[in-house]
Protein backbone atom coordinates (compact mmCIF):
# COMPACT_ATOMS: atom_id res chain seq x y z
CA UNK A 1 0.00 0.00 0.00
CA UNK A 2 2.89 2.44 0.94
CA UNK A 3 4.40 2.30 -2.48
CA UNK A 4 1.17 3.36 -3.89
CA UNK A 5 0.68 6.06 -1.71
CA UNK A 6 3.91 7.10 -2.16
CA UNK A 7 3.95 6.92 -6.15
CA UNK A 8 0.41 8.85 -6.01
CA UNK A 9 1.56 11.59 -4.21
CA UNK A 10 4.56 12.04 -6.04
CA UNK A 11 2.64 12.22 -9.21
CA UNK A 12 0.27 14.87 -8.08
CA UNK A 13 2.99 16.77 -6.70
CA UNK A 14 4.71 17.38 -10.08
CA UNK A 15 1.56 17.46 -11.69
CA UNK A 16 1.16 20.34 -9.69
CA UNK A 17 3.86 21.74 -10.93
CA UNK A 18 3.29 21.35 -14.22
CA UNK A 19 0.43 23.83 -13.96
CA UNK A 20 2.97 26.86 -13.21
CA UNK A 21 4.99 25.88 -16.64
CA UNK A 22 2.94 24.13 -19.23
CA UNK A 23 -0.55 26.32 -19.39
CA UNK A 24 0.81 28.75 -21.36
CA UNK A 25 1.71 26.51 -24.05
CA UNK A 26 -2.19 25.80 -24.51
CA UNK A 27 -2.66 29.80 -26.47
CA UNK A 28 -1.44 30.40 -29.72
CA UNK A 29 -0.52 33.94 -29.65
CA UNK A 30 -1.76 34.47 -33.34
CA UNK A 31 -0.27 37.51 -35.19
CA UNK A 32 2.50 38.25 -32.38
CA UNK A 33 6.23 38.55 -33.43
CA UNK A 34 8.91 40.25 -32.20
CA UNK A 35 12.19 40.71 -34.82
CA UNK A 36 10.50 38.99 -37.00
CA UNK A 37 10.44 35.51 -34.73
CA UNK A 38 6.94 34.14 -33.64
CA UNK A 39 6.11 34.83 -30.34
CA UNK A 40 5.02 31.63 -28.86
CA UNK A 41 8.77 30.56 -30.27
CA UNK A 42 10.23 33.57 -28.32
CA UNK A 43 8.15 32.33 -25.10
CA UNK A 44 8.83 28.71 -25.62
CA UNK A 45 12.29 29.55 -26.21
CA UNK A 46 13.15 31.60 -22.82
CA UNK A 47 11.19 29.15 -20.77
CA UNK A 48 13.16 26.26 -22.09
CA UNK A 49 16.39 28.02 -21.89
CA UNK A 50 15.37 29.31 -17.99
CA UNK A 51 14.62 25.67 -17.41
CA UNK A 52 17.91 24.45 -19.35
CA UNK A 53 19.73 26.46 -16.90
CA UNK A 54 18.20 25.15 -13.85
CA UNK A 55 19.48 21.29 -14.86
CA UNK A 56 22.60 22.95 -15.02
CA UNK A 57 22.47 23.82 -11.40
CA UNK A 58 20.69 21.41 -10.28
CA UNK A 59 23.68 19.19 -11.07
CA UNK A 60 25.46 20.16 -8.57
CA UNK A 61 22.68 21.48 -6.01
CA UNK A 62 20.03 18.42 -5.95
CA UNK A 63 23.04 15.79 -5.20
CA UNK A 64 23.52 17.78 -2.19
CA UNK A 65 20.65 19.10 -0.89
CA UNK A 66 19.10 18.07 2.71
CA UNK A 67 16.08 16.24 2.57
CA UNK A 68 15.01 17.72 5.66
CA UNK A 69 14.47 21.46 3.16
CA UNK A 70 12.93 19.66 0.36
CA UNK A 71 9.40 20.27 1.32
CA UNK A 72 10.44 24.33 1.59
CA UNK A 73 12.38 24.33 -1.10
CA UNK A 74 10.23 23.03 -3.61
CA UNK A 75 7.29 25.28 -2.32
CA UNK A 76 10.06 28.18 -2.68
CA UNK A 77 10.87 27.22 -6.24
CA UNK A 78 6.96 26.47 -7.38
CA UNK A 79 6.40 29.81 -5.81
CA UNK A 80 9.18 32.14 -7.28
CA UNK A 81 7.58 30.28 -10.82
CA UNK A 82 4.34 31.62 -9.74
CA UNK A 83 5.66 35.00 -9.46
CA UNK A 84 6.72 35.11 -12.82
CA UNK A 85 3.98 34.28 -14.09
CA UNK A 86 1.71 37.37 -12.59
CA UNK A 87 4.75 39.55 -14.36
CA UNK A 88 3.97 37.61 -17.52
CA UNK A 89 0.24 38.87 -17.18
CA UNK A 90 0.73 42.51 -15.90
CA UNK A 91 3.94 42.91 -18.47
CA UNK A 92 4.03 44.27 -22.02
CA UNK A 93 4.43 41.43 -24.35
CA UNK A 94 8.44 41.98 -25.29
CA UNK A 95 9.11 41.92 -21.07
CA UNK A 96 6.55 38.97 -20.70
CA UNK A 97 9.15 37.05 -22.78
CA UNK A 98 11.80 37.83 -19.93
CA UNK A 99 9.05 36.81 -17.22
CA UNK A 100 8.60 33.29 -19.27
CA UNK A 101 12.54 32.59 -18.62
CA UNK A 102 12.23 33.71 -15.10
CA UNK A 103 9.24 30.88 -15.15
CA UNK A 104 10.88 28.56 -16.09
CA UNK A 105 14.68 28.98 -14.00
CA UNK A 106 13.24 27.66 -10.77
CA UNK A 107 11.15 24.54 -11.67
CA UNK A 108 14.35 22.83 -13.21
CA UNK A 109 14.83 21.26 -9.58
CA UNK A 110 11.51 20.27 -8.58
CA UNK A 111 12.08 16.62 -10.52
CA UNK A 112 15.02 15.74 -7.98
CA UNK A 113 13.70 17.16 -5.29
CA UNK A 114 9.85 14.76 -5.85
CA UNK A 115 12.21 11.35 -6.89
CA UNK A 116 14.27 11.73 -4.11
CA UNK A 117 11.44 10.97 -1.83
CA UNK A 118 10.96 7.83 -3.42
CA UNK A 119 14.20 6.66 -4.72
CA UNK A 120 16.55 3.39 -3.32
CA UNK A 121 13.59 1.60 -2.44
CA UNK A 122 12.40 -2.08 -4.02
CA UNK A 123 9.28 -0.50 -5.63
CA UNK A 124 10.93 2.46 -6.99
CA UNK A 125 9.96 1.16 -10.35
CA UNK A 126 6.42 1.28 -9.47
CA UNK A 127 6.34 4.59 -7.51
CA UNK A 128 8.34 6.25 -10.27
CA UNK A 129 6.53 4.96 -12.96
CA UNK A 130 3.66 6.79 -11.30
CA UNK A 131 5.48 9.84 -10.82
CA UNK A 132 7.14 9.33 -14.48
CA UNK A 133 3.04 9.35 -15.88
CA UNK A 134 2.61 12.93 -14.49
CA UNK A 135 4.65 14.07 -17.17
CA UNK A 136 1.93 12.73 -19.61
CA UNK A 137 -1.35 12.96 -17.67
CA UNK A 138 -0.21 16.67 -16.54
CA UNK A 139 0.35 17.99 -19.43
CA UNK A 140 -2.94 17.49 -20.90
CA UNK A 141 -4.67 18.16 -18.25
CA UNK A 142 -2.83 21.82 -17.71
CA UNK A 143 -3.89 22.47 -21.16
CA UNK A 144 -6.83 21.52 -21.27
CA UNK A 145 -7.78 23.49 -18.26
CA UNK A 146 -5.81 26.05 -19.97
CA UNK A 147 -7.72 26.00 -22.88
CA UNK A 148 -11.24 26.18 -21.29
CA UNK A 149 -10.07 28.93 -19.54
CA UNK A 150 -9.17 30.44 -23.65
CA UNK A 151 -12.15 29.37 -25.09
CA UNK A 152 -14.16 31.17 -21.69
CA UNK A 153 -12.44 33.99 -22.58
CA UNK A 154 -9.64 34.16 -20.22
CA UNK A 155 -6.68 36.40 -21.82
CA UNK A 156 -4.02 34.25 -23.12
CA UNK A 157 -1.65 36.11 -21.01
CA UNK A 158 -3.50 35.60 -17.77
CA UNK A 159 -4.33 32.15 -18.22
CA UNK A 160 -0.89 30.78 -17.29
CA UNK A 161 -1.74 32.31 -13.85
CA UNK A 162 -5.14 31.57 -13.25
CA UNK A 163 -4.60 27.53 -14.24
CA UNK A 164 -1.38 27.78 -11.44
CA UNK A 165 -4.03 28.99 -8.57
CA UNK A 166 -6.47 26.22 -8.87
CA UNK A 167 -3.41 23.95 -8.40
CA UNK A 168 -1.88 25.25 -5.10
CA UNK A 169 -4.10 23.01 -2.91
CA UNK A 170 -3.48 19.96 -4.10
CA UNK A 171 0.12 20.88 -4.06
CA UNK A 172 0.09 21.50 -0.28
CA UNK A 173 -1.97 18.26 0.65
CA UNK A 174 0.44 16.47 -1.49
CA UNK A 175 3.52 17.70 -0.61
CA UNK A 176 2.60 17.11 2.91
CA UNK A 177 1.56 13.32 2.22
CA UNK A 178 5.73 12.91 0.76
CA UNK A 179 6.79 14.46 3.97
CA UNK A 180 5.29 12.04 6.19
CA UNK A 181 6.76 9.00 4.16
CA UNK A 182 9.30 6.94 5.93
CA UNK A 183 13.05 6.34 5.24
CA UNK A 184 14.17 3.63 2.59
CA UNK A 185 14.35 0.30 4.93
CA UNK A 186 17.20 -2.05 5.61
CA UNK A 187 15.55 -4.29 3.11
CA UNK A 188 15.66 -1.30 0.70
CA UNK A 189 19.15 -0.60 1.07
CA UNK A 190 20.67 -4.03 0.58
CA UNK A 191 18.57 -4.24 -2.55
CA UNK A 192 19.27 -0.68 -4.48
CA UNK A 193 22.52 0.31 -2.31
CA UNK A 194 22.39 3.09 -0.11
CA UNK A 195 21.26 6.72 -0.98
CA UNK A 196 22.14 10.24 0.10
CA UNK A 197 23.84 13.20 -1.16
CA UNK A 198 26.88 13.38 -3.22
CA UNK A 199 29.95 15.57 -3.14
CA UNK A 200 32.14 17.04 -5.60
CA UNK A 201 34.50 14.05 -5.31
CA UNK A 202 31.96 11.58 -5.65
CA UNK A 203 30.21 12.82 -8.61
CA UNK A 204 33.57 13.21 -10.56
CA UNK A 205 34.32 9.65 -9.57
CA UNK A 206 30.85 8.44 -11.10
CA UNK A 207 31.56 10.35 -14.16
CA UNK A 208 34.96 8.97 -14.80
CA UNK A 209 34.05 5.46 -14.59
CA UNK A 210 30.75 5.53 -16.61
CA UNK A 211 31.80 8.27 -19.26
CA UNK A 212 31.75 5.61 -22.29
CA UNK A 213 27.94 4.91 -21.17
CA UNK A 214 27.08 8.28 -20.18
CA UNK A 215 28.17 9.44 -23.98
CA UNK A 216 25.98 7.29 -25.42
CA UNK A 217 22.82 7.59 -23.33
CA UNK A 218 23.07 11.54 -22.89
CA UNK A 219 22.51 11.95 -26.89
CA UNK A 220 19.90 9.31 -27.02
CA UNK A 221 18.26 11.12 -23.98
CA UNK A 222 19.11 14.77 -25.78
CA UNK A 223 16.60 13.28 -29.27
CA UNK A 224 13.80 12.13 -26.75
CA UNK A 225 13.50 15.17 -24.88
CA UNK A 226 13.64 17.24 -28.17
CA UNK A 227 10.95 15.51 -29.20
CA UNK A 228 9.05 15.13 -26.45
CA UNK A 229 9.34 18.74 -25.23
CA UNK A 230 8.57 20.05 -29.09
CA UNK A 231 5.08 17.29 -29.27
CA UNK A 232 4.20 19.05 -25.44
CA UNK A 233 4.95 22.89 -27.00
CA UNK A 234 3.66 22.56 -29.81
CA UNK A 235 0.65 20.02 -29.86
CA UNK A 236 -1.94 22.78 -30.10
CA UNK A 237 -0.60 23.67 -33.66
CA UNK A 238 -0.06 19.79 -34.78
CA UNK A 239 -3.48 19.85 -33.42
CA UNK A 240 -4.64 22.55 -35.65
CA UNK A 241 -3.63 21.65 -38.23
CA UNK A 242 -5.17 18.05 -37.78
CA UNK A 243 -8.33 19.40 -37.51
CA UNK A 244 -8.72 19.93 -33.72
CA UNK A 245 -7.94 23.36 -33.25
CA UNK A 246 -11.11 23.97 -31.37
CA UNK A 247 -11.11 20.44 -28.68
CA UNK A 248 -10.58 21.32 -25.24
CA UNK A 249 -10.86 18.11 -24.45
CA UNK A 250 -8.33 16.41 -27.53
CA UNK A 251 -5.06 16.42 -25.24
CA UNK A 252 -6.68 14.19 -22.77
CA UNK A 253 -8.54 12.15 -25.35
CA UNK A 254 -4.64 11.29 -26.71
CA UNK A 255 -2.56 11.61 -23.24
CA UNK A 256 -4.61 9.17 -21.63
CA UNK A 257 -4.33 6.24 -23.02
CA UNK A 258 -0.54 6.92 -23.40
CA UNK A 259 -0.16 7.28 -19.83
CA UNK A 260 -2.16 4.57 -18.87
CA UNK A 261 -0.10 1.76 -21.44
CA UNK A 262 3.36 3.76 -20.46
CA UNK A 263 2.70 3.46 -17.01
CA UNK A 264 1.70 -0.87 -17.03
CA UNK A 265 4.91 -1.26 -18.76
CA UNK A 266 7.45 0.89 -17.17
CA UNK A 267 6.11 -0.22 -13.52
CA UNK A 268 5.69 -3.99 -13.97
CA UNK A 269 9.85 -3.51 -13.50
CA UNK A 270 9.15 -3.74 -10.28
CA UNK A 271 8.24 -7.39 -10.43
CA UNK A 272 12.16 -7.89 -11.59
CA UNK A 273 14.51 -8.91 -9.29
CA UNK A 274 17.65 -9.17 -10.83
CA UNK A 275 19.48 -5.70 -11.09
CA UNK A 276 21.21 -6.01 -14.31
CA UNK A 277 18.24 -7.57 -16.40
CA UNK A 278 16.20 -4.92 -15.07
CA UNK A 279 18.58 -2.98 -16.19
CA UNK A 280 18.62 -4.51 -19.74
CA UNK A 281 14.69 -4.30 -19.73
CA UNK A 282 14.98 -0.28 -19.75
CA UNK A 283 17.03 -0.52 -23.01
CA UNK A 284 14.77 -2.50 -24.20
CA UNK A 285 11.43 -0.55 -23.47
CA UNK A 286 13.66 2.68 -24.95
CA UNK A 287 14.25 1.01 -27.92
CA UNK A 288 10.31 -0.45 -28.40
CA UNK A 289 9.76 3.15 -27.63
CA UNK A 290 11.19 4.47 -30.73
CA UNK A 291 10.19 1.86 -32.78
CA UNK A 292 6.64 2.34 -32.02
CA UNK A 293 7.36 6.09 -33.01
CA UNK A 294 9.49 5.55 -35.99
CA UNK A 295 6.49 3.19 -37.98
CA UNK A 296 3.61 4.90 -36.99
CA UNK A 297 5.01 7.96 -38.09
CA UNK A 298 6.04 6.27 -41.79
CA UNK A 299 2.66 4.70 -41.86
CA UNK A 300 1.00 8.51 -40.83
CA UNK A 301 3.06 9.63 -43.79
CA UNK A 302 1.69 7.23 -46.13
CA UNK A 303 -2.10 7.66 -45.43
CA UNK A 304 -2.36 4.68 -43.32
CA UNK A 305 -3.39 5.85 -39.56
CA UNK A 306 -5.88 8.37 -38.72
CA UNK A 307 -4.31 11.42 -36.81
CA UNK A 308 -5.47 11.28 -33.45
CA UNK A 309 -4.46 7.70 -33.77
CA UNK A 310 -1.26 8.89 -34.68
CA UNK A 311 -0.72 11.21 -32.13
CA UNK A 312 -1.58 8.66 -29.59
CA UNK A 313 0.98 5.97 -31.06
CA UNK A 314 4.02 8.24 -31.80
CA UNK A 315 3.27 9.85 -27.57
CA UNK A 316 3.55 6.33 -26.67
CA UNK A 317 6.76 5.41 -28.61
CA UNK A 318 8.35 8.71 -27.24
CA UNK A 319 7.18 8.65 -23.75
CA UNK A 320 7.89 4.87 -23.63
CA UNK A 321 11.63 5.61 -24.41
CA UNK A 322 11.13 8.79 -22.25
CA UNK A 323 10.30 8.04 -18.82
CA UNK A 324 12.58 5.28 -18.43
CA UNK A 325 15.41 7.95 -18.76
CA UNK A 326 14.02 9.87 -15.27
CA UNK A 327 14.54 7.42 -13.25
CA UNK A 328 14.05 3.95 -13.95
CA UNK A 329 17.02 3.86 -15.97
CA UNK A 330 19.11 5.31 -13.58
CA UNK A 331 17.68 3.76 -10.30
CA UNK A 332 18.82 0.79 -11.68
CA UNK A 333 21.89 1.62 -12.85
CA UNK A 334 22.91 3.14 -9.63
CA UNK A 335 21.09 -0.74 -7.70
CA UNK A 336 23.13 -3.05 -10.58
CA UNK A 337 26.04 -1.57 -9.95
CA UNK A 338 26.24 -0.91 -5.95
CA UNK A 339 26.74 3.03 -6.26
CA UNK A 340 25.80 5.09 -3.08
CA UNK A 341 24.49 8.08 -4.03
CA UNK A 342 22.04 9.44 -5.63
CA UNK A 343 20.19 9.20 -9.30
CA UNK A 344 19.43 12.59 -9.90
CA UNK A 345 22.84 13.62 -9.99
CA UNK A 346 23.11 11.45 -13.50
CA UNK A 347 19.41 12.45 -14.22
CA UNK A 348 20.09 16.42 -14.33
CA UNK A 349 23.52 15.95 -16.34
CA UNK A 350 20.98 14.27 -19.04
CA UNK A 351 18.36 16.81 -18.54
CA UNK A 352 20.86 19.83 -19.11
CA UNK A 353 21.85 18.49 -22.12
CA UNK A 354 18.26 17.25 -23.22
CA UNK A 355 16.64 20.85 -22.78
CA UNK A 356 19.31 22.66 -24.49
CA UNK A 357 18.77 20.65 -27.32
CA UNK A 358 15.14 21.27 -27.31
CA UNK A 359 16.39 25.25 -27.50
CA UNK A 360 18.72 24.80 -30.25
CA UNK A 361 15.99 23.24 -32.34
CA UNK A 362 13.29 25.66 -31.80
CA UNK A 363 15.73 28.23 -32.93
CA UNK A 364 17.48 26.92 -36.12
CA UNK A 365 14.00 25.79 -37.51
CA UNK A 366 12.94 29.49 -37.18
CA UNK A 367 16.23 31.06 -38.20
CA UNK A 368 16.74 28.99 -41.04
CA UNK A 369 13.01 29.68 -41.92
CA UNK A 370 12.27 25.87 -42.54
CA UNK A 371 9.21 25.74 -44.88
CA UNK A 372 7.22 23.39 -42.90
CA UNK A 373 4.48 23.25 -41.14
CA UNK A 374 4.69 21.88 -37.41
CA UNK A 375 3.33 18.55 -38.29
CA UNK A 376 5.83 17.77 -40.96
CA UNK A 377 8.45 19.29 -38.99
CA UNK A 378 7.20 17.00 -35.74
CA UNK A 379 6.97 14.05 -38.57
CA UNK A 380 10.46 14.34 -40.32
CA UNK A 381 12.37 14.86 -36.93
CA UNK A 382 10.33 11.69 -35.37
CA UNK A 383 11.77 9.70 -38.10
CA UNK A 384 15.35 11.06 -38.04
CA UNK A 385 15.32 10.12 -34.51
CA UNK A 386 14.18 7.15 -33.85
CA UNK A 387 16.81 5.79 -36.40
CA UNK A 388 19.72 6.85 -34.70
CA UNK A 389 17.90 6.59 -30.91
CA UNK A 390 17.13 2.69 -31.87
CA UNK A 391 21.76 3.31 -32.61
CA UNK A 392 22.29 4.07 -29.60
CA UNK A 393 20.53 2.35 -27.16
CA UNK A 394 22.01 -0.76 -28.74
CA UNK A 395 25.42 0.70 -28.09
CA UNK A 396 24.74 1.59 -24.44
CA UNK A 397 23.25 -1.89 -23.73
CA UNK A 398 26.31 -3.44 -25.32
CA UNK A 399 28.51 -0.92 -23.07
CA UNK A 400 26.98 -1.53 -19.83
CA UNK A 401 26.54 -4.94 -19.93
CA UNK A 402 30.32 -5.70 -20.57
CA UNK A 403 31.06 -3.04 -18.23
CA UNK A 404 28.89 -5.04 -15.44
CA UNK A 405 30.62 -8.37 -17.04
CA UNK A 406 34.17 -6.99 -16.09
CA UNK A 407 33.40 -5.36 -12.88
CA UNK A 408 31.42 -7.77 -11.45
CA UNK A 409 27.23 -5.80 -11.01
CA UNK A 410 27.02 -7.86 -7.74
CA UNK A 411 29.78 -6.49 -6.44
CA UNK A 412 29.47 -5.38 -2.08
CA UNK A 413 28.45 -1.36 -2.03
CA UNK A 414 31.46 1.13 -2.37
CA UNK A 415 31.13 4.55 -2.89
CA UNK A 416 31.79 5.69 -6.07
CA UNK A 417 34.96 7.67 -4.74
CA UNK A 418 35.74 4.25 -2.89
CA UNK A 419 35.21 2.13 -6.43
CA UNK A 420 37.27 4.47 -8.10
CA UNK A 421 40.18 3.98 -6.06
CA UNK A 422 39.62 0.42 -5.82
CA UNK A 423 40.39 0.18 -9.85
CA UNK A 424 43.50 2.82 -10.01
Amino acid sequence: MLPLVAGFAAFCTYSCMYAFRKPFSAGSYEGMSWLGVDYKIWLVSAQVMGYALSKVWGIRLVPEWQTSRRAVSILALVGLSWLALLGFALAPPVPGIVFLFLNGLPLGMVWGLVFGYIEGRQATELMGAILASSFIFASGVVKGVGKAMLLAGVSEHWMPFLTGLAFIPPLLLSLHVLTRLPPPSAEDVAARAPRGRMDREARHAFVRRFLPGLLLIVPLYVLLTVLRDFRENFDTEIFRDLGYGRSAIVFGEVDTPIGIGVLMLTASLTLVRDNMRAFMLNHVLIGGGLCCAGISTLLFAHGELPPLLWMTLVGFGLYLGYIPLNGMFFERLMATFRISGTASFVMYIADASGYMGSVTVLLVRQLLALQLNWTQFFERAVLASSALGLVLTALAARWFWRHGQQSGHAAASLSPLEMESSRL
